[in-house]
Order: C-alpha cells, then sequence, then structure tokens
C-alpha cells in the first residue's frame, strides 16, 4: 500500500476513537473546543501512524493536518477558490502520491557536472526523468549541437511549463509528458534522476535489465542501496554527492 493512502486510512480510523476521548472527556467536565479536537485527532493519527512504522515525517504530517483543516476554515475562502487551488496542486503534482517523488530541482552547478561526463564531440542522447520545469534539459540541449537531450515528467503543469520554454527559447530539447518506467533506458547514453529515496530501487532494477554498456546512470543526491557507485562527485562544496553507475 502506497504511504499516502495509508496515512489518509490512519487519519479515517483516527475519527472514531477521537470522537470517543472526546465523549469522555465531555463525560468527565471537560469543555472542548474545536481547536482541542483537531489536537486529539492529530495526535491519535499521528499515534497510529508510528504503530504502522510509517516513515517519521508521516507522523509529523499527520500531527499538523486536522489542525491545518481547522485553521483553514477559520478564512472562510469560498469554495471555489479551494476549487481552483486544488486544481492547480493536482497539475502541478499529479500523482506524487503514488511515485513518491516530488518536484526537486537540480541547479548550475549540477548541470556543469554531469555536462563533464559526456563526451566532447558526437552524438550523445541524455534524458533527465522526472524533468519538472525543464532546466537541466535545456541547459544540455544548449551545451553543443551532438547533445540530444529529452525530459520525461508526469505531471502536466510542469511538463507544460518545461515544452513552453523550449519552444520560445527555440531550444532543441524535447520533452515528453509520461511515466519514465514506459520508457527503454536502452535508446539513451546518460540517464539523470533527482527523485527521491523511494524511488532508488526500482530505478535501479530497471536500469540494470535496459541501459546499454558504455552508458551512464547518475543520480543527484540519492543512492542506490547495495549498489556502491562507480564514482561520486561533489558539485558543491559541503553539498550532496552526485553519483555514477558505469554499465
Amino acid at each position: 500500500m502506497k504511504p499516502a493512502v495509508a496515512a489518509l486510512l490512519l487519519q479515517v480510523a483516527a475519527f472514531p476513537l477521537t470522537l470517543g476521548v472526546t465523549w469522555l472527556l465531555a463525560r468527565s467536565g471537560v469543555s472542548m473546543s474545536y481547536l482541542g479536537v483537531a489536537l486529539i485527532q492529530g495526535a491519535i493519527a499521528a499515534g497510529l501512524t508510528w504503530w504502522r512504522g510509517l516513515a517519521s515525517w508521516w507522523r509529523v504530517i499527520q500531527l499538523l493536518f486536522p489542525l491545518a483543516l481547522f485553521a483553514t476554515a477559520q478564512l472562510n475562502i469560498p469554495p471555489l477558490a479551494f476549487l481552483a487551488i486544488f486544481l492547480f496542486l493536482l497539475f502541478l503534482y499529479w500523482s506524487t502520491y503514488r511515485t513518491q517523488v516530488p518536484y526537486y530541482p537540480s541547479n548550475r552547478p549540477v548541470w556543469d557536472a554531469v555536462a563533464a561526463l559526456l563526451p566532447p564531440e558526437g552524438k550523445v542522447r541524455v534524458i533527465d526523468i522526472g524533468s519538472g520545469l525543464g532546466g537541466f534539459t535545456l541547459d544540455m540541449a544548449g551545451r553543443r549541437p551532438g547533445i540530444e537531450a529529452t525530459g520525461i515528467e508526469l505531471a502536466p503543469l510542469p511538463w507544460l511549463a518545461s515544452s513552453l520554454r523550449a519552444r520560445l527559447g527555440k531550444s532543441t530539447a524535447r520533452f515528453i509528458r509520461g511515466d519514465y518506467d514506459k520508457l527503454d533506458f536502452a535508446d539513451y547514453d546518460l540517464v539523470f534522476a533527482y527523485l527521491s529515496p523511494a524511488a532508488m530501487g526500482a530505478l535501479w532494477r530497471k536500469a540494470s535489465c535496459e541501459m546499454r554498456p558504455g552508458s551512464l546512470l547518475v543520480s543527484y543526491e540519492f543512492v542506490i542501496a547495495d549498489r556502491l557507485a562507480n564514482r561520486t562527485v561533489y558539485p558543491t562544496k559541503g553539498g550532496p554527492g552526485l553519483y555514477i553507475w558505469h554499465f
């Protein structure tokens, strides 16, 4: 079960327990406000999340979620504004609940470090899996004519933004909307990933089955468990590593 789904079910499971605790407190003469009830709900949900062994950040989210709902209710925001915010976040993050890969933008020192891994001439095919707003892909495409840079992004809004950036900037970068799991990594010489720890195991299984001899898998910040990188470089002093696997 996906952690986001498990967290939602635990929040639902906490609700009858919250009602029971509130009823007992009321029977004892304790006056409860809506804020107090939200605190109880959050605490119970966080406790259930700890019991089920979800990651520590889910406990914080579970604790704060009812409080956030309470605070939002005090703002008297029109329903259409809620709908607009929901749709914006939906198109921005799309299936993050399933992939467990939020938006992580990389930066120019990382791009420079990856570019240093590419041959100085000839044709080379590079793909950024989870390309976000397209910064890495656009930069690679602009390095020299022989670099065929592609980005793939599942969320509609970042994909649209990156596609428009490429078109307006007359870049040769290509952007695909979809799941990188549907790609064949054998089509690329370098696969760049800035994902999340939760995605690295599946990424390695796919790469080890598909990538051609001589190609490179490059991950910024996140390692693959039990798969020591062939090389590690640090784009910024004291910053995360850039992990490189040779095939």
